[in-house]
């Protein structure tokens, strides 16, 4: 479960932002809250929906937390000696090449609270550090000061030997993980599973297989959201086709440069790389006389397409208890199903503690009862370019506020506040 997740100088984030999942002590509706003793107020929230005008920082901010998280997973197998770490500092002030990026974030794992961060300069990792707190105390697990480590007692494993093998390039949590750490490697994988949604377009290839390599109660689960939300679908037919040799040449080529490309060259190949049937999903829509008609993705809608994937992780976000994060959830999708979305996480479904981060555009997701006022935060840049994120309970606002034309008439922040019509020159 995540309860903070902050970023320093990457993109357009200049100086340190922050989310947090802690509930308010606003008195508005308790349903959907989870409850967390970590906490002050003893709840979390399910969701937090990120508002912005466009090139305000928002899908920066959730690049960062993606960030971290291939930093985590990969920065021990694909860096190389000597080869610095891949960052993207905040490029509006010359100053920031010199400072290094920042990432920390609190999470709970089996009922105890973690904080992990760590610092990058453009050649190494110059800190990082986890601490457990399972009560009221910090408990220092490491902390890294370039290739100083400090391990607390708490740490049990080999850890000076994990410290030698871990290069300036790489984060020690990677090292561990790679090698087994018993203590580590739930931290490991909690970041392993968060799930990521950043890319608003999807093709119809692409929301195929992400479909079909679903489960059968997942699939159907999303069938019934579609279903329910008068897209015209009542159910899917799964169809399996031959691949021709050329095909399956190709894909082994297609491999091979990706190996070379990600510059591991010896993962493990996909399942489908020697399968030569090629699995095709068509939605079933009901038809003149109640017969039920298959139609291939190509026939359905953007928003159709979209939502294939995304409700399937969803769905496992939801069965797993894991965050999922989503760009632009509202693409190609009406309030509605963008509002059926966000309830999800804040029903009776929920029973695993999964969270949703999301940025999006539709206005008429303020005026839902699915958002408490503390699940909705804005993202606005300043005069210098650089992005601020901050949540609405940081505006005076009373509960029944009509916060849609509030935050259309630009009470909030984080709205474009010029005409074009008015600034571009030559217009009427």
């Amino acid at each position: 479960m995540l309860l903070r997740f902050g970023v320093e100088n990457h993109l357009s984030i200049q100086k340190r932002q922050e989310l947090s999942f802690a509930a308010s002590s606003l008195r508005d509706q308790k349903d959907g809250l989870i409850s967390c003793a970590a906490v002050t107020g003893g709840a979390v929230i399910p969701s937090a929906i990120i508002y912005g005008a466009n090139a305000s920082g928002k899908t920066n901010f959730l690049n960062a937390l993606s960030t971290m998280q291939q930093m985590v997973l990969w920065s021990q197998i694909r860096g190389t000696p000597g080869g610095g770490v891949l960052r993207h500092e905040f490029r509006l002030d010359p100053a920031c090449a010199e400072k290094a990026s920042c990432f920390d974030v609190d999470f709970m794992i089996d009922g105890i609270r973690y904080h992990y961060g760590f610092e990058a300069s453009d050649e190494a990792f110059v800190s990082e550090w986890l601490y457990e707190i399972p009560k009221a105390h910090r408990r220092k697990l490491y902390e890294r000061d370039g290739a100083r480590f400090d391990f607390g007692r708490h740490l049990q494993g080999r850890n000076r030997s994990v410290a030698e093998l871990t290069r300036p390039n790489s984060l020690f949590l990677s090292a561990a993980a790679q090698l087994g750490h018993p203590q580590l490697s739930g931290i490991y994988t909690y970041f392993k599973d968060m799930a990521f949604m950043l890319s608003p377009s999807v093709n119809s290839n692409a929301a195929s297989n992400i479909f079909t390599d679903a489960d059968e109660a997942t699939r159907e689960r999303a069938i019934r959201f579609l279903r329910a939300i008068d897209t015209g679908v009542v159910g899917y037919k799964r169809s399996e086709s031959e691949i021709s040799e050329k095909d399956l040449e190709i894909k082994r080529e297609l491999w091979a440069l990706v190996q070379k490309i990600s510059g591991i060259p010896n993962a493990e190949p996909p399942q489908s790389l020697d399968e030569r049937n090629e699995v095709s999903i068509e939605l079933s829509h009901r038809g003149a006389g109640g017969e039920s008609i298959p139609l291939g993705l190509d026939w359905e809608s953007a928003g159709t397409i979209r939502l294939l994937p995304l409700l399937v992780r969803a769905y496992r976000a939801l069965d797993q208890g894991r965050p999922l994060i989503v760009d632009e959830l509202d693409a190609s999708l009406h309030t509605r199903a963008a509002e059926a979305l966000v309830k999800l996480f804040s029903g009776k479904q929920n029973g695993n503690r999964a969270q949703l981060v999301a940025t999006v555009h539709d206005t008429n997701l303020l005026r839902s009862n699915a958002l408490r006022r503390d699940q909705i935060w804005f993202a606005e840049k300043g005069a210098e370019g650089a992005t601020e994120i901050y949540p609405l309970t940081d505006i005076r606002t009373r509960r029944g506020d009509n916060l849609e034309l509030g935050y259309l008439q630009g009470r909030y922040g984080a709205v474009p506040m010029n005409d074009p019509l008015e600034t571009i020159p030559g217009s009427p």
